[in-house]
C-alpha cells in the first residue's frame, strides 16, 4: 500500500480464448483505451455491447499484452468465474433487474484484497500462494453487490512495498516485474502497480488499489490515470492484507474522474468490523451525480510549487493556467518544514505493521503456514533465491522488533505525525491561503526500472501529508513530460472527497490532458531531447 519506494493461471484464461485470438499481435487488438466505464455502461444499456463481450475483450487483451507482446505483467490471476458473472449481468439487464451503475463492467482487484472467487490473495508473496480464503473483503462485496464482474487480481509491489527500503516498485515474487505501458523500461510505480497498468493498458475501465502512502496516487499519476486516495474511513479495510490501520485505505483507479466517482459511490460505506468507517454511511454522497454542478468559479486554491525539473514545472504552470481560466483563484503557499514527520510516520508504520499483519495472518486458511511476521522473515530467508533476488527484508526485521501499540514512543509518534501532517501541514496551508483545496504535482515522471539499485525516485511527491493525516487526495492526468505521464493532485480536508472530484472533473474536462499509452520500449522524449529522458 505504501510507495516508499508463477501464480498467473494462464491455463484458465487460455481455455477461454481461441488460438487465433492468442496469435494476434497487440496492435491488432480492438482499442478499448479511449472508452471509460460510464461509456461502456451506456453501450450496454443501448444494446451496442454486452458484459460478456466486454469481459471476453478484456481477457483477450490480457492474453495478448500481459504475457505476450510487451509483457506488462499487470495481472497475477484471472478469475475462472468471470465469464459466468458477465453472463449473469447480461441476464439481469435483459430482465430489467440491474444492480447498479457498475453492473456488467469488468473490474480488476489488487492482490492484497480478498475475493471469494477461486483465487489466492498473495500480496505478491510466495508465502501466501495457498491463501484462498473464500471470502470477500467488504469493499469487494460492495463491488459484487453493484454488479461488477471481478475479472482478476493485479500484480503489486510485494507486500505493498513495505518489506524493504530498497524495493523495486511493481515487482513481486508471484507476479514478476510490472511495466509502464507508456515506456516499458520505466516504473509503473506502486504499490498498486498492476491496477494502474491494467487500466492504462485498456484491460478494464476500473480497478481497485490500496494506499498507505502514495500507493494509489503514484501509480495513477505515473500511468496517466485518475486515482483517489479517499478520506481514511470512507472505505472498509477488512480482509485487506494490512500495513497500518492509521493510514491504509482502498481507493478507485480509472481513466476518468466520472468513473472514479461512480466507483466510489459503490464501494464507500460503513463496516462494523472496521471502526474507522463508523461515519462512512452518514458522510457518503452521490459522488457521480455531484459532478453535474461542479464549478471552480471563485474557488480559492492553495498552490504549492515544490522543486521540480523544468519540463514538469512548465506542465504544472500550464495546468494552473487551465484552472485559472475556469475561474479558480490561485493563492501561492509554502509548505511548513514539519520537522520529524518522516521519523514519526516510520515508527507508526513499523509498529502497526507487526500487530496488524500478525492479526491478519491468524485469520488465513490452515494451508497458509506463515502465521506471523516472524514466520514470514523465516520463509523469506529459506526461499531467498525466489523472494529476495533484488532486495532484502530489513523493514520486516525492524517491524518484528517493534515494542507494540501500547509503547509510549509509538503513541507519541502517532500523535505527532497526525498533528504535523494535518493541523500544522494541510490545515495550516489552507488557512493561510483561505482556500478550500491544496494543489501540487502528484509525482514526477516515472524513473527507470532498476533491480540493482532499487527505486530511483526523485522529484516532488504530494502523497505524504494526506496519507498520514487521513485526508483525501485526488490525482488527475496533467499530460506528458518527455513522453511520460504526470498528474495533478487536489487535496482537501476529511470527507470533502466529492469536492475534490468536482474540481478534478472541471480541470479534466477543460484540459483533456490524458494521452493514451503506446507501449514504447523507451520514453518518447521528443526531437532534440533524446539524451534528456526524465531521471
Amino acid at each position: 500500500m505504501r510507495h516508499l519506494s508463477v501464480l498467473f493461471p494462464l491455463s484458465l484464461s487460455l481455455a477461454m480464448l481461441s488460438a487465433a485470438t492468442l496469435a494476434q499481435a497487440a496492435p491488432a487488438l480492438p482499442q478499448q483505451g479511449g472508452e471509460d466505464g460510464v461509456a461502456m455502461a451506456a453501450d450496454m444499456a443501448a444494446g451496442r455491447t454486452s458484459s460478456e463481450r466486454l469481459t471476453r475483450a478484456a481477457l483477450d487483451r490480457i492474453a495478448a499484452l500481459d504475457r505476450k507482446g510487451p509483457t506488462l505483467r499487470a495481472v497475477i490471476a484471472v478469475n475462472p468465474d468471470a465469464l459466468a458473472q458477465a453472463r449473469a449481468a447480461d441476464l439481469r439487464r435483459k430482465q430489467g433487474h440491474m444492480l447498479g451503475p457498475l453492473d456488467g463492467l469488468p473490474v480488476l482487484v489488487k492482490d492484497n484484497i480478498e475475493t471469494k472467487d477461486p483465487m489466492a490473495t498473495t500480496a505478491g508473496s510466495l508465502a501466501l500462494v495457498a491463501n484462498v480464503t473464500g471470502r470477500d473483503a467488504p469493499v469487494v462485496a460492495r463491488l459484487r453487490a453493484g454488479g461488477a464482474v471481478i475479472l482478476g487480481k493485479t500484480n503489486l509491489s510485494e507486500w505493498a512495498n513495505i518489506r524493504s527500503t530498497a524495493s523495486v516498485s511493481g515487482w513481486s515474487a508471484v507476479g514478476g516485474q510490472a511495466k509502464n505501458p507508456y515506456a516499458l523500461d520505466r516504473t509503473p510505480c506502486g504499490s498498486s502497480s498492476g491496477s494502474g497498468v491494467g487500466v492504462a493498458a485498456g484491460y478494464v475501465p476500473l480497478a481497485l488499489g490500496t494506499e498507505t502512502d502514495g500507493s494509489v496516487v503514484c501509480p495513477s499519476s505515473i500511468n496517466g490515470l485518475v486515482g483517489l486516495k479517499p478520506t481514511l474511513g470512507l472505505i472498509s479495510r477488512t480482509h485487506v492484507v494490512p500495513i497500518s490501520h492509521s493510514q491504509d485505505t482502498p481507493g478507485p483507479m480509472a481513466r476518468s474522474v466520472r468513473d472514479v466517482a461512480m466507483m466510489l459511490g459503490v464501494i464507500a460505506g460503513s463496516d462494523p468490523a472496521d471502526p474507522a468507517t463508523a461515519q462512512a454511511d452518514a458522510r457518503r454522497v452521490d459522488y457521480a451525480a455531484s459532478l453535474a454542478g461542479a464549478s471552480l468559479k471563485g474557488v480559492r486554491l492553495a498552490v504549492l510549487r515544490p522543486k521540480m525539473i523544468a519540463p514538469l514545472a512548465a506542465r504544472y504552470e500550464a495546468a494552473l493556467a487551465v484552472l485559472a481560466a475556469q475561474g479558480a483563484v490561485l493563492v501561492p503557499v509554502e509548505q511548513p518544514k514539519l520537522e520529524g514527520l518522516d521519523e514519526a510516520e516510520h515508527v507508526v508504520l513499523m509498529t502497526e505493521l507487526k500487530g496488524d499483519l500478525n492479526a491478519y495472518l491468524a485469520t488465513t486458511p490452515a494451508a497458509v503456514r506463515t502465521r506471523s511476521l516472524n514466520d514470514l522473515v523465516a520463509f523469506n530467508k529459506a526461499n531467498a533465491a525466489q523472494e529476495m533476488p533484488y532486495f532484502a527484508q530489513e523493514s520486516f526485521i525492524e517491524a518484528q522488533a517493534a515494542k507494540g501499540e501500547d509503547d509510549a514512543e509509538y503513541l507519541g509518534m502517532l500523535a505527532k505525525s497526525r498533528r504535523l501532517a494535518g493541523a500544522e501541514g494541510i490545515d495550516a496551508m489552507l488557512k493561510t491561503a483561505q482556500a478550500s483545496m491544496l494543489i501540487e504535482p502528484t509525482y514526477g515522471p516515472g524513473w527507470l526500472i532498476d533491480p540493482v539499485y532499487g527505486d530511483g525516485f526523485e522529484g516532488p511527491s504530494a502523497s505524504q501529508l494526506p496519507a498520514v493525516s487521513g485526508y483525501p487526495d485526488l490525482t488527475v492526468p496533467m499530460g506528458l513530460v518527455r513522453g511520460l505521464p504526470v498528474g495533478l493532485s487536489f487535496i482537501a480536508r476529511p470527507y470533502q472527497d466529492a469536492m475534490l472530484l468536482g474540481a478534478g472533473y472541471v480541470y479534466e474536462q477543460a484540459s483533456h490532458a490524458r494521452v493514451e499509452p503506446r507501449f514504447l520500449p523507451q520514453a518518447d522524449v521528443g526531437p532534440g531531447q533524446e539524451g534528456m529522458a526524465a531521471k
